[in-house]
Parts: structure tokens; sequence; C-alpha cells
């Protein structure tokens, strides 16, 4: 499981988070919900100690990794993969590269062993037969789906999802939640999504947290959200997005 205890962090004297707690068990998708610049990202950045809390603790499978080193921390990172908002993918470089990234950085593996492993990963994400062909030949789906082909291509525990479904059309969008939802029933991986996304957290989360100004506004279900008696909850949910929620 992964624990956040009393989060904060700012940026140049403007509070971003303020005192949030969190927790997610392996085998479940956390949905966290926010307005842009709440947050979220911020959030999952923290976890992987990409971007340093002001204060707070965070730990990971019963290790306290607050103080963790960039070396401890290069080994911890194998536990979990980041799929990034805009896929991040190398353009200089093919779909195999791209997915044997992490394998080649992290591991010491033949080039058999290699391409045996980016083949699972790109069959899982129905992508298989496509090592050859360079990112700007994808379309913005295709890019998604090898991006988390090269997120899941060390076996990671945890997943952190940083706007998945942003800008796909719903079709996509679909494909990418049953990929989500794939990874957590067929290899128990715990996840974190962080989106604005009301129609598609549905699809994917067991539990929900929502942040505003900072805080931890709502922790619960599905249901519980739906029957939520909070205004600005229930104001998101009627509008689809939580930007279109009122203050």
């Amino acid at each position: 499981m992964i624990e956040l205890y009393d989060i904060h962090k700012s940026f140049e004297g403007k509070p971003v988070l303020k005192g949030v707690n969190l927790k997610i068990d392996q085998g479940e998708t956390l949905v966290i919900l926010g307005r842009s610049g709440c947050g979220k990202s911020v959030t999952l950045k923290i976890i992987l100690r990409l971007i340093k809390q002001d204060q707070g603790r965070i730990v990971i499978d019963g290790e306290d990794t607050t103080s963790y080193t960039e070396e401890q921390m290069l080994m911890l990172r194998k536990k979990i993969g980041m799929l990034f908002q805009g896929s991040a993918l190398f353009d200089s470089m093919n779909v195999k590269e791209n997915v044997a990234y992490p394998l080649r950085e992290h591991l010491k593996l033949s080039e058999d062993q290699i391409s045996q492993k980016v083949a699972q990963a790109l069959s899982f994400v129905e992508l298989s037969g496509t090592e050859q062909i360079m990112p700007s030949e994808l379309s913005g789906g295709m890019k998604k789906r090898v991006a988390l082909a090269r997120a899941i291509v060390l076996e990671p525990r945890y997943m952190f999802y940083d706007e998945p479904t942003t800008g796909l059309d719903p079709l996509t969008s679909r494909k990418i939640n049953e990929l989500i939802n794939k990874l957590k029933d067929e290899h128990k991986v715990g996840s974190i999504v962080v989106t604005h996304e009301i129609a598609n957290a549905f699809k994917v989360a067991d539990r929900f947290e929502v942040i505003k100004d900072g805080e931890i506004l709502f922790s619960g279900t599905s249901n519980e959200l739906k029957g939520s008696k909070l205004k600005f909850v229930q104001d998101f949910i009627k509008g689809g997005t939580i930007e279109n929620a009122k203050q």
C-alpha cells in the first residue's frame, strides 16, 4: 500500500497542497478529482519524489521513503509505472525502443529477452506488430497505449495515470479505461488516476478523493460520491467535468 501523511507543498509562496492524507491499497483504483492546478499531478510527483514535499511523510509497502536518497528512489520507482498526460514518447525512437527503454535502463537482459517483454507489453495494450512504427505515425490514442506498454513493461505493483483520457475521443477513452481495469483485474495493480473527467472516472474508480483548495474535500466510494450533499461535488457531477463546478 501507498500512504501519504500530512503532505504540504507550496510554489513561490502559494500553497498547493495543505495537509493531504490518502492511502492506496494494492489491487484497487483510487481516482483523485480536482480542478486544474489543485495539486492532483503534484501529488503523484511527490510520491515519486520528482518533486519534494515541504512537509509530511510517504510510506510505500511499509517503508518510510520520505528521506530516501535518489539511488534508493531509483530502485523504488521500478515498482511504479507512470502514464503521463502527454504520453511523453521519445520522438526519435520507434515503438519498440520506446517500450524497451525502462528495460535497458533498469535490467540487464539479452536482446531476445527485451524483444519478448516488449511484445508481451504491446500485446496487452492490443498493439502487437507495431514495433517498427515511429511516434509521429501514431494517433493520439495509440500513443497513449504505447506509453502504457512502456509503463507496464517492468511489471509494476502500482500504476499512476495523469489525465489518461484527456483529449481522446469517446471510443479511445473507453479503450484506455478498459486497459486500466484489465491491469487491476489480471495483475492486481494498485492505481491512482488523476482526472477532472467525471464520466471516465466512474468507469475505473473503486474510491474517490476530491481535492479543493489544496485539501481533501471528499473521500469515499462511487455511490457515496453520487450521494454527497456537498455543493461542489454535486455541481461537477451534474456538469460532467470538475471545471464546471462552482466555488
